[in-house]
């Protein structure tokens, strides 16, 4: 034991000292919090990674479904596995812009979503919605996308961590594929 251990309180708990707590490391998060990929503007044309994510393959893009108005992909930086946004094609930035055939399209896939998180993961529950304006949250304000957040009874929230629960990571490819199987058609 090194002569500068202490069991006083206040340095028992120094940076590398045991806490009793497990670390969840996140680091694919660490892009996103740092910006990489935000739009330079609030154009289409300023880098929209939502404008760009439709010209890729399917499995590039992570994209789970294509409609007419509307796509399902997965979230590059999920919050929990099978976070799954619906983005429209046209780049709007609010929801009173979506058309009516838009909107319709965009309510069917948030339903077809959830019958296909259910099914490829028994999601017990969801989190859904869209952050309207950078001041509501929204990461990419200029695109709207409305979010699909799967939840099970002990996943991700502040008191399972608390409890100590770990979360089991899957790959992203790997989800994509889970939820593309169980996405229902028309």
């Amino acid at each position: 034991m090194l002569a500068s251990m202490t069991t006083e309180p206040e340095q028992q708990f120094g940076v590398g000292a045991p806490d009793a707590f497990q670390r969840l490391w996140t680091p694919h998060r660490m892009a996103y919090i740092q910006g990489e990929n935000k739009p330079s503007g609030p154009g289409a044309g300023d880098g929209c990674p939502f404008c760009l994510i439709p010209s890729k393959s399917d499995e590039d893009g992570l994209i789970i479904a294509r409609g007419t108005y509307v796509y399902a992909v997965l979230n590059l930086y999920p919050y929990t596995g099978g976070h799954t946004m619906i983005v429209p094609y046209r780049h709007i930035a609010d929801y009173t812009e979506l058309d009516e055939a838009e909107t319709a399209e965009l309510a069917a896939f948030t339903k077809q979503a959830m019958t296909a998180l259910r099914t490829a993961s028994g999601a017990h529950g969801f989190n859904i919605g869209m952050n309207q304006g950078s001041v509501a949250g929204a990461g990419i304000a200029a695109h709207l996308h409305q979010h699909i957040v799967p939840r099970w009874g002990g996943d991700t929230n502040f008191m399972p961590v608390v409890g100590h629960t770990k979360v089991l990571p899957q790959l992203l490819a790997d989800t994509r594929k889970l939820i593309e199987g169980a996405w229902p058609v028309g």
